[in-house]
């Protein structure tokens, strides 16, 4: 793959920046600068403004209402985005859920939920991990048993993000008991506003209402909500988790959040040294910017390969764990500059002075938050102990 940009990608590069720097609202991206939660109708917005141009979908098919865009453009759009600190476009819909819609769901599923995705009338979640299934999913015992044209489904999900915005939950569920591990497992689209759901919510290391824990009580799920074959909902928990894993290595914001330590690390002195040139910190420094060139070539080959109808498999494994690697080190580094200060988290409105607060309110903010709440990203998507597993076992047949 030739990673230098094309004169036609340059000109689409440009359009990016543009359409950015005119539509993104500038309450917004501040926002974002200073690592603060979005609330759902601020997610809304930019979801809508996005939608106008039509550039929401960019991994779908354009019979469906999507771009139609290569795998360099998809990458340009995401990391162009971050750069211009623009709200995050949440995958759970439309980058998890529709992919499997598209390739496993019927064309009356298709015709129903793609275009509600698109006009923002739905907000999923993800409804994966148990209490006592997080990694190993195949063991999850949610239970939907068929009752005429309905399930029942009773169970537990938890580390539900963004759950209590949600009206609809894609789940595993259990239809055959007694079968083994991946075997009995189906994926269903359950409406949460269905008597018999629970929703609790679970406060995050950094003061925060991000995730919950969602309890299913004789919850009835209509059979038409079953995407794919009963029993077989593992091939759609597999095709989707190719899609998380590799969104979940964020390289865009992973190249963001790296100018912003390089910014930082210019305005903070240390022993009369600016601190992005003391040979220890430098050194950290280029290590991660190194893995993270590295990292974008990875990452531009695996959107290759599903663009070209391909499934990835270690690879967006590989991604997840690099990906998570690299974006704790660079919050990890963001804290080390504000030194003694970083202990502190500050109120979005206090009056930071800069010699306080190395790189300003807005850096402080983003660099206690963003370490607070990224240590949980080498857990979440399947834990990084467990890609280790699925790499060694996918490319050295352990």
């Amino acid at each position: 793959m030739d990673l230098k940009y094309t004169p036609a990608e340059l000109s689409f590069q440009e359009e990016v920046r543009k359409f950015l720097a005119e539509n993104l609202p500038e309450r917004l991206s501040k926002k974002v600068a200073a690592g603060s939660h979005l609330s759902k109708e601020e997610h809304e917005e930019w979801h809508a403004i996005v939608n106008r141009k039509g550039w929401l979908a960019t991994h779908w098919p354009v019979e469906y209402g999507g771009t139609g865009w290569s795998a360099i453009q998809r990458f340009i759009f995401e990391h162009e985005c971050a750069l211009a600190n623009a709200p995050r476009i949440i995958p759970f819909g439309l980058s998890m859920l529709a992919p499997v819609i598209i390739k496993y769901g019927t064309e009356a599923q298709k015709k129903h939920w793609l275009p509600r995705l698109l006009e923002g009338k739905d907000w999923w979640s993800q409804g994966y991990s148990e209490p006592n299934s997080g990694s190993d999913l195949a063991s999850v015992r949610t239970t939907a048993i068929r009752d005429g044209d309905d399930y029942i489904v009773n169970g537990q999900k938890t580390w539900t993000t963004q759950g209590h915005f949600s009206n609809m939950m894609f789940c595993l569920v259990r239809t055959d008991p007694d079968a083994k591990k991946q075997k009995g497992i189906s994926f269903l689209l359950i409406d949460l506003t269905s008597p018999g759901v629970e929703m609790r919510p679970i406060i995050t290391l950094d003061g925060e209402h991000e995730v919950n824990e969602v309890f299913f009580t004789d919850v009835r799920v209509p059979r038409s909500n079953l995407v794919g074959e009963e029993d077989k909902g593992w091939d759609c928990a597999k095709y989707l988790l190719t899609y998380e894993r590799t969104g979940v290595a964020g390289v865009g914001h992973a190249c963001a959040l790296l100018e912003r330590v390089k910014r930082a690390a210019g305005e903070r002195f240390q022993a009369g040294v600016r601190l992005i040139e003391s040979p220890s910190f430098a050194m950290r420094l280029a290590k991660v910017e190194i893995e993270l060139e590295a990292m974008k070539t990875t990452n531009l080959r695996v959107i290759a390969a599903v663009s070209g109808g391909g499934v990835p498999g270690a690879e967006s494994s590989m991604l997840k764990v690099k990906g998570t690697e690299i974006r704790q080190e660079l919050t990890a580094l963001l804290r080390a500059i504000q030194g003694p200060y970083a202990r502190v988290i500050p109120d979005a409105n206090a009056d930071l002075s800069a010699p306080m607060y190395p790189g300003g309110p807005r850096n402080v903010r983003a660099g206690a938050l963003n370490y607070l709440n990224q240590r949980k990203l080498s857990i979440y998507g399947g834990s990084n102990e467990i890609q280790r597993n699925i790499i060694a076992k996918a490319t050295l047949g352990l």
